[in-house]
């Protein structure tokens, strides 16, 4: 249910202002600058952009726990890419 109301408030605030809503899930990331300037260029392109990020952040988090996250084409931001996950093994056997 916690998950259910803040994807639904991350949607609600995407509505308004996409940069904030691809803050939320990405932090401060490449992400974040492209959003940004799609926004500028255009509305719709900043929204589409910022949907597109959090489909990939729910999608991944979603993810069942044995198998890896997908990695989307398109996505800079690792945090986006792992789902808000931090299990990363960095050169260990998991």
């Amino acid at each position: 249910m916690a998950g259910t109301c803040s994807m639904l408030c991350l949607i609600l605030i995407t509505l308004f202002i996409p940069p904030l809503g691809v803050f939320m899930i990405s932090g401060c990331s490449v992400d974040l600058l492209i959003n940004i300037l799609l926004t500028v260029l255009g509305y719709l392109p900043g929204h589409v952009h910022a949907f597109y990020l959090e489909y990939v952040y729910y999608a991944n988090r979603n993810a069942g726990t044995g198998e890896a996250p997908r990695r989307a084409p398109g996505v800079y931001s690792e945090r986006i890419q792992r789902g808000g996950n931090h299990h990363t093994t960095y050169g260990t056997i998991p």
